[in-house]
């Protein structure tokens, strides 16, 4: 399930939005490599400059009762409609999700010192004594 939803996640997001159009582009490289142990590569480039690749390894279950999870990493590019190119890389596991990287990502502003404060005196503080329900 985790490995459909990344490859639909990547398929959204390489599909750069562009005007509607009946324009055929040709894939010109592709290549797919799938391992007997569940790993596998892949990479493919197309005529209008869109390239794609991803490496994934089978990570086993750290307890029997959980699965065996996919764990990728890979990038994309293209160019944007006013001319920029975008590439975005990425890692994708079961500890962290999907995590993406690109110069074209917002970033969050940075923490205020007076929250960053009150956070740090929380942290040092002894946690809470288990609730009787």
């Amino acid at each position: 399930m985790k490995l459909i939803l990344l490859f639909g996640v990547v398929a959204l997001v390489s599909s750069a939005p562009q005007k509607p159009s009946d324009q055929v582009i040709a894939i010109i490289k592709q290549d797919f490599d799938q391992q007997p142990d569940g790993s596998y590569k892949y990479s493919y480039e197309t005529e209008n400059g869109i390239k794609a690749e991803e490496t994934g390894t089978l990570k086993k279950a750290s307890s029997p009762d959980s699965t065996d999870v996919i764990v990728a990493q890979g990038g994309f590019s293209y160019t944007a409609p006013d001319g920029t190119v975008i590439n975005l890389n990425y890692i994708a596991d079961d500890e962290n999700g999907f995590k993406p990287e690109g110069a074209h990502l917002p970033t969050p502003p940075p923490i205020p010192p007076a929250i960053q404060k009150a956070l740090d005196y929380l942290a040092t503080l002894p946690p809470p004594p288990p609730s009787r329900n």
